[in-house]
């Protein structure tokens, strides 16, 4: 490589390939469904999905609980079997076991679980139809919207590869050029950025999902988990400083010892229902993470509950070895086009088959409690076969006259969405980026408001002022209080640029320097 080609700033694939859209995956217009020949974003993807073993790159730190769903046989005070033939939601009363895993998202397996960070909430339904995996947040929304901008989301957010140290003008620098994040930023510096704990706190599917009937007909839908018999409770930055200070596994212990001691905690399952089109009386895209869907126009429609009620007997073999997916529905529920949604399908399957094994789904936490049986043989800690009772084993392909496997009967219509666009790398059309922060930030209550201001500013006030000036419009955009306050406390504040992390990171290191007694040594 010569001189001239090594200071060469274009980005590239590592096929040597110039990347003049690194922002947008091909979609079969805007805002439809994505193609398997986005090979920009399944090389990026993929590599991104290895780049860390054997801990999950993302969701490393987590608690988890078995129990049940319970569901009411109704959405809201219709018959669910108006919107979808999903079994589990059919019959008042119907139990369904569950798994479910609780998660931080950037940091590592042994980090504090009071650091600000979304939370996951991933359930695995054990259905007679085999397994559902809803998995999702504690936050309804998400940074960004398309999935090629993912491993760089992450990476900004994790240490920075020289010095492996937190640096919040890392996430600030990605964050300040990804407008779309704004919302989330919102949510994630208030309070609602470190829940108490796993059990008082929401949780959401995030993305748009569809549910679809016998006559093959759907409806979009999102996902809410909200807690029953325990209050909803956040953390000030003081308040979970604190915390930290005396247990940096409080909310695993918490969990492990409300069940252990028969306080079941409880969340019931509601859901928002929409038409599934392209609604251009909303000024936003209904398929977009980044928004809201407002529940006073779109309520939310109790379909069971969920009560956890028995804690794992081994650790790794359950909550470290579970394995979700978005892609694992049952029938009658279905995708909706929403892009971070799709990539999200790929790359979690993806991420499992690295992490724990080709044959990740034989492990009794992650095999369904139904009949399996399937074609797929071998590959590295194969120890079952998927054999049907009286399936000749001589036959592992389909179709076969010789005794093999057959193809189901459809339990009803096929839903058959129809597309007519041209297939472009381009953002959706309806961004709207600033609204639904601002309004959020408005609804907040004084006190969050506060804590809200407060936090951005200690973690802006070491970026660059390039950093800080396009974060200050994106917050003036959103509402002009919000703008207003973050820079007026920037304009204020003591800012030391010498140390390479976060200014209470640095306020450690000097008490750490500072503080002690003096020994020989031995």
């Amino acid at each position: 490589m010569d001189k001239e080609q090594s200071q060469d700033m274009t980005l590239t694939n590592r096929q040597g390939h110039p990347i003049s859209d690194n922002q947008n995956i091909r979609t079969i217009g805007n805002s439809g469904p994505s193609t398997l020949e986005n090979y920009h974003y399944i090389e990026k993807i993929s590599h991104f999905d290895r780049e860390r073993i054997p801990e999950r790159v993302v969701h490393a730190r987590g608690a988890g609980a078995h129990g049940y769903f319970e569901a009411y046989g109704k959405v809201g005070n219709e018959p669910v079997s108006t919107y979808t033939r999903a079994k589990l939601f059919q019959e008042q009363g119907k139990r369904t076991p569950v798994f479910v895993r609780f998660s931080t998202v950037v940091h590592g397996g042994h980090s504090p679980e009071t650091l600000r960070d979304p939370r996951g909430f991933a359930t695995k339904f054990y259905t007679e139809d085999g397994n559902w995996d809803l998995v999702g947040n504690n936050l309804k929304i998400f940074f960004i919207r398309d999935p090629l901008k993912f491993p760089d989301m992450v990476h900004a957010f994790k240490p920075d590869p020289v010095t492996n140290l937190q640096n919040p003008e890392r996430m600030f620098d990605f964050v300040s050029n990804s407008p779309e994040a704004t919302h989330m930023i919102t949510f994630l510096f208030s309070p609602w950025g470190i829940p108490a704990n796993y059990r008082q706190m929401q949780g959401s599917g995030v993305n748009t999902y569809k549910w679809v009937n016998k006559e093959g007909t759907a409806v979009l839908v999102k996902y809410h988990w909200e807690p029953v018999g325990q209050a909803i409770k956040n953390l000030t930055q003081q308040e979970a400083e604190a915390i930290q200070a005396k247990n940096t596994s409080h909310a695993t212990q918490d969990l492990y010892e409300a069940i252990a001691s028969g306080d079941y905690p409880e969340w019931e399952l509601c859901v928002q229902i929409i038409s599934d089109d392209e609604h251009p009386e909303l000024d936003f895209d209904p398929l977009d993470p980044t928004k809201l869907w407002d529940h006073e126009q779109f309520p939310f429609l109790p379909v069971g509950k969920m009560v956890l009620n028995q804690n794992p007997e081994n650790y790794f073999a359950e909550v470290e070895q579970a394995a979700f997916g978005t892609g694992v529905l049952v029938d009658g529920l279905d995708f909706s086009d929403d892009k971070l949604l799709q990539g999200r399908t790929f790359s979690y399957s993806d991420t499992q088959r690295h992490r724990v094994g080709t044959n990740y789904l034989q492990l009794p936490i992650n095999a369904p409690k139904t009949h399996v049986a399937t074609n797929q043989r071998d590959g590295q800690m194969a120890f079952v076969v998927d054999r049907a009772t009286g399936q000749n084993p001589h036959v592992n392909y389909e179709p076969s006259s010789l005794g093999g496997l057959k193809e189901a009967v459809p339990s009803g219509k096929k839903h058959q969405p129809a597309y007519n666009a041209k297939l472009v790398r381009e953002k959706i059309s309806r961004t709207n980026d600033f609204k639904q922060a601002g309004d959020t930030y408005r609804k907040f209550e004084d006190w969050e408001r506060d804590e809200l201001i407060a936090n951005l500013v200690d973690a802006l006030k070491i970026s660059d002022p390039i950093i800080q000036k396009k974060m200050i419009e994106h917050f003036t955009m959103a509402d002009p209080d919000y703008g207003r306050r973050v820079a007026e406390g920037l304009a204020q504040a003591q800012v030391d640029r010498k140390h390479i992390s976060s200014d209470s990171a640095r306020a450690g290191v000097t008490l750490a320097e500072q503080s002690g007694q003096r020994t020989d040594g031995y």
